[in-house]
This record gives C-alpha cells, sequence and structure tokens, in this order.
C-alpha cells in the first residue's frame, strides 16, 4: 500500500518548525549569556523550559523533520543541551518504539521506552527497588524520582553492551562527550553558570518536565491499537510538546508534522479507534490537570507488564 499526502515525509522546508529551532537557539543563547545578571528564580526555570522544548524538537527531527536533509536535521537535532543522551542512541531506539505497528507498544523485552517490568521480575527486586519502582508509576514520582531513575538504567544498560564487547555505539559515546564538554565549555567557561546549577536546577528539571508527556501515553492491552493515549491539553503545553500529547495521531501518522497534529485529531475525534480509546479510557480530556488530579499520587499503571506480552 502506497503512503497518503499525510504520511510523506517533507516535499520542503517545513517553516514552523524552523522557526521553533530558531526560537530555542535564541532563547537558549540569551538567557547563559544574561544567566549572571538575571534573577535565578527566573533564569533556571526558562531554562528548563527551553531544553524540555529542545526534547520536543529532537523527537520531531527523528520523524525526519523540518528539511529533506538527514545531514541538516541531525546538525539540529544533535546538541546535548540536557547533556544525559547520545542523540544516534535515542535515534535508534525511538524508532524501534514504532516499529511492528504498534505490536511491540509496552511490550519490556521488545519496547526500548516501556515503563513496565517483566512479569516476574518485581518479586525479585529488593524492598527499596520496589519501592521506587511503584513510585515512578505516580505522577510525583515520575517528576521528582523518574530522571534519576530513568538515566540510571540507561548508563546501566550501557555499560552492560560495552561489557559484552558491543562497541556499535562507541564513535556516538565519544563524540557525546566531546559535546558535553563544550556545552559546559559555553555554560561555565563562558556564561559561568555553575555545573551544580546547570545540572540540578536546569537539567534535571527540564527532563521532569519532558517527563510529563511521556507519564500516561501509552499502557498495556490486548489490542495493540488501544496502547496510546491522548491528553488534551492547552495552547502552552501543546506547543511545549509540540502537539506529541496527541499521541495516538503520532502513532497513527508518525511523519505528519507537529503543527498539523491537532487539526488531524479533530478529523479522528469520531472514528473508530477515537471512540474505543475513549472507552477504555486513554482520552483525557480534562489535559494535563485531569492526570494530576487523578494520578499524583495513584499509580497510572501496574509495575509489572499485565500481559500477555508482545501484540
Amino acid at each position: 500500500m502506497t503512503m497518503g499526502p499525510l504520511r510523506q515525509p517533507p516535499q520542503g522546508i517545513e517553516l514552523p518548525t524552523l522557526f521553533v529551532a530558531v526560537a530555542i537557539c535564541g532563547g537558549y543563547l540569551a538567557l547563559t549569556l544574561n544567566f549572571e545578571r538575571l534573577p535565578l528564580v527566573f533564569a533556571a526555570p526558562a531554562l528548563c523550559v527551553l531544553l524540555s522544548w529542545y526534547s520536543s524538537l529532537q523527537h520531531e527531527i527523528i520523524h525526519g523533520h523540518p528539511t529533506r536533509s538527514p545531514r541538516f536535521n541531525q546538525l539540529l537535532g544533535s546538541v546535548p543541551l540536557a547533556l544525559w543522551l547520545p542523540y544516534p542512541i535515542y535515534r535508534r531506539t525511538h524508532l524501534v518504539h514504532h516499529r511492528a505497528g504498534g505490536r511491540i507498544l509496552t511490550d519490556p523485552r521488545a519496547d526500548p521506552e516501556s515503563y513496565y517490568l517483566v512479569p516476574g521480575s518485581y518479586a525479585r527486586l529488593g524492598a527499596l527497588r520496589r519501592a521506587l519502582f511503584r513510585a515512578n508509576d505516580t505522577l510525583l514520582g515520575r517528576l521528582t524520582i523518574g530522571p534519576l531513575l530513568m538515566v540510571t538504567r540507561f548508563y546501566v544498560a550501557e555499560g552492560q553492551r560495552l561489557a559484552r564487547h558491543d562497541y556499535r555505539y562507541l564513535s556516538a559515546w565519544v563524540w557525546h562527550v566531546v559535546q558535553v564538554m563544550l556545552v559546559f565549555a559555553w555554560t561555565a567557561g563562558v556564561c559561568h553558570i555553575p555545573v551544580w546549577v546547570y545540572v540540578g536546577l536546569i537539567v534535571y528539571p527540564s527532563i521532569s518536565l519532558s517527563m510529563v508527556r511521556s507519564f500516561a501515553e501509552h499502557r498495556a492491552d490486548s489490542d495493540p491499537q488501544l496502547r496510546t493515549a491522548v491528553v488534551e491539553a492547552n495552547s502552552f503545553w501543546g506547543l511545549l510538546f509540540l502537539h506529541n500529547n496527541l499521541h495516538i495521531v503520532h502513532h497513527t501518522l508518525p511523519r505528519l508534522p507537529w503543527y498539523r497534529l491537532p487539526a488531524e485529531w479533530q478529523r479522528m475525534q469520531h472514528s473508530t479507534l477515537a471512540q474505543r480509546a475513549e472507552q477504555a479510557g486513554m482520552i483525557y480530556r480534562g489535559g494535563y490537570t485531569e492526570l494530576l488530579r487523578r494520578h499524583l499520587v495513584r499509580p497510572v499503571i501496574t509495575v509489572e507488564h499485565p500481559g500477555p506480552l508482545g501484540g
């Protein structure tokens, strides 16, 4: 089956996405250069929002935007402003997440973005780790310890890869380290932002902010079509996440640019898929306020995948 027009890769330059990139780059340079002259209570949160916005832009770039030039797109999206994740690894794992038409979604054996543990593994954990994983499935836990758990698990997995003499990403890691040193040369060396401030008050909260979006976007279900959610957010959250909160649309049409997702969601409102997703509780009409009310301290998913695994 040939791709319809909505599934086609970009046919030219997508100006809205480039405007976002310019806003992020310009804002980052302005805020870092003037960081010492600005109140910390303004500068740090503003940079936090910009880094989270940049994470959304990186996700958009992974899906082939905003131009037909992969080299230009990668150059635009590969700067590790948030320090922890090499872009080539993020790109590969996220594209794996989209494989198989949703049949691997949430399966912890196959989906690199699953928050579930493999069935039977929870009982083998110590009391502290069980408590951490339970807390991580609440919104409060995801915002506070979520970044620490995610980054730690990622680095442990990468360390295990190297221990198995799997060096496929070694060059990506070497280049990533060089880029991180350049980021610190700019932030600490040129702009005099203390490292602890950049890491603790800007980077860590920016990861937490991005995890607001991913908190409820997938849930295990026997039907692969019902594993993806929509959070109907206001304009601030929509722009910050580049409308990836309309996650059903994104997984249905992964090449559709972010600024066309709201209109497509409006067209999908009365589709069978949308109606079934609503019945399954996968559409949050009240936005992130509803998520806050329902899941601040109540888990959104179970720690272990409820099974059956696979699609």
